[in-house]
């Protein structure tokens, strides 16, 4: 027997994340950190985009709000050099929960403990092996070397991933010379944080709200909080910094001085932070029984988004893995880890990397791009555009057909249900992380459809006072497989179902597989 059916490698909000979709999968997971204890420097200052509707969908989102503050709108946030305004907007494209780093992967490792997961901090792998049915993992423990097999290996390991390197998947891209330092403070008597953002600064003046450019770089204030001071700084260095190392006080304060020219007042430290900005994506999320997810496979040069993707990769990976360790995968289905998640990444690094463009240029046409970019922010279509994003709401899977129901590949819309004499919601449905198929025009087709998956697929039949189709077919991830008008004929809408819940969720489980199921196209690589 093997010690495990997925060894996840590194225990950061990534590999967290990943161990308890696993659990929820019903996998048997093993999780290895180099580092002997959970981290202390708050390199994240908390979640925003897409993950929070997940985690609520996992009924999970109550308890990261008590470990930190309850989710907020975000009405300004950073994009280059510029502020983006949602305060134009009647509701926000996004929402953001303040929770420092330590205390997210705090929650996740104890969720991930309650679930079952077997965490060893300490624990580093040094080598791997694949073969056609497992992985064999090397390992460098406390006082002793051993090894431990599994079906696979998931990398959550980093920007430096050794299981990257290991598995010799490239990582192409860019690294910009910006150093980046970010830090909060609490406000000393001698600054007043002003209504609008501003800083008044005595001995210095005003510092406006924003972001201000100089010869040496880029200074950004974004307090709104009259207790709390939030600094940024970028300047261009030769130096090659660690980023897990922590930034000092004084390496801050210098590096204000060199951008702002001035030596501002600072309170006592809440966060010191400082990272080095990359545009780097794998060229694939898989090699055989290795895959990548997180910071292992993808590097943005904004600040904000890393937690976001790293955890969705984690979340669409989990139940993809469960389904191929049950033995129900159709051929493919694991490959759709790289195909959707590629994809997202790409659609990540193309904001960034514009985000790249605003903040770096200082001539006069640069000056004249964010002029005119901040222009196209004041009208509400692209300020939604930029929102979704950055919030990574924008994302389809597959993208659109023409045959194709508006609603399939996108993420399932938190419907009020009555089903018989109470209420619940599409959250509620959602907790136990399993497909789901909706039924709201009580058409009894497509329960019957359902019925040869029925240890896989839940059935909910439930009325909505703004039902947007007859049926939904969703994903364990909360994305839409399939979807059918109320009036579609029988004719065409049942064998699009039948081919929907093959494709994601195997054959019917009175069939042996046939080959009368269609499997999903992409077909790289070697399932469980």
């Amino acid at each position: 027997m093997m010690d495990a059916d997925v060894i996840v490698v590194g225990a950061g909000p990534t590999g967290l994340m990943l161990a308890v979709e696993l659990r929820l999968a019903g996998v048997r997971t093993l999780v290895l950190e180099r580092e002997p204890q959970l981290r202390d420097t708050p390199k994240a200052g908390g979640l925003s985009g897409q993950i929070l509707e997940l985690l609520r969908y996992r009924g999970l989102l109550e308890r990261f709000e008590a470990a930190g503050t309850e989710l907020q709108p975000a009405l300004r946030l950073p994009f280059g050099s510029l502020h983006v305004d949602f305060t134009h907007l009647a509701v926000p494209p996004m929402q953001l929960l303040r929770l420092p780093q330590p205390r997210l992967e705090r929650v996740l490792d104890e969720l991930a403990g309650e679930l079952g997961a077997e965490i060893r901090r300490g624990h580093e792998l040094f080598e791997l092996n694949q073969e056609d049915a497992m992985v064999t993992a090397h390992v460098c423990g406390p006082g002793e070397r051993y090894r431990l097999t599994a079906r696979y290996l998931v990398g959550c390991d980093g920007a430096r991933s050794r299981v990257r390197d290991m598995a010799g998947i490239p990582f192409p891209g860019t690294t910009y010379p910006e150093i980046q330092r970010l830090a909060a403070f609490t406000v000393p008597e001698s600054v007043t944080v002003m209504e609008n953002g501003d800083l008044e600064v005595a001995g210095v003046g005003r510092i406006p709200f924003g972001f201000t450019v100089t010869a040496r770089g880029l200074f950004a204030t974004g307090s709104t909080d009259p207790a709390r001071m939030g600094l940024f700084t970028s300047e261009d260095e030769s130096g090659d910094y660690d980023d897990d190392e922590p930034m000092t006080l004084s390496e801050f304060r210098n590096s204000i001085r060199r951008v702002l020219g001035v030596d501002l007042p600072l309170g006592e430290p809440r966060r010191l932070t400082r990272f080095t900005f990359h545009a780097r994506h794998v060229e694939r999320y898989r090699d055989r029984r290795v895959l990548l997810a997180g910071d292992a496979a993808h590097l943005f040069p904004a600040p904000g988004v890393a937690l976001n993707a790293g955890m969705l990769d984690s979340v669409n990976l989990g139940w993809k893995l469960g389904a191929a360790l049950h033995g129900w995968a159709q051929a493919g289905l694991l490959d759709t880890y790289h195909a959707e998640r590629h994809r997202a990444g790409e659609r990540t690094l193309l904001h960034t990397r514009a985000q790249v463009a605003l903040r770096r240029g200082h001539d006069a046409a640069a000056q004249a791009l964010r002029e005119l970019f901040g222009e196209l922010l004041a009208d509400e279509q692209p300020l939604r555009r930029i929102g979704a994003l950055i919030a990574g709401t924008d994302i389809r899977y597959p993208p659109a057909g023409p045959t194709l129901h508006p609603l399939t590949g996108t993420f399932a819309p938190d419907l009020s249900l009555q089903a018989g004499e109470g209420r619940t919601s599409v959250a509620e449905l959602m907790n136990r992380a399993r497909p789901i198929l909706l039924n709201l025009s009580g058409r009894r087709d497509f329960c019957e459809t359902a019925r040869d998956w029925h240890g896989r697929v839940d059935v909910h039949s439930a009325k909505s006072e703004c039902a947007p189709a007859g049926a939904l077919l969703i994903r364990p991830d909360a994305f839409i497989a399939w979807a059918a008008r109320s009036e579609e004929p029988a004719e065409s809408a049942v064998p699009a179902l039948r081919t929907a819940l093959s494709e994601w969720f195997g054959p019917p489980e009175n069939l042996s597989g046939d080959g009368r199921v269609t499997p999903i196209t992409a077909t790289s690589g070697r399932e469980a």
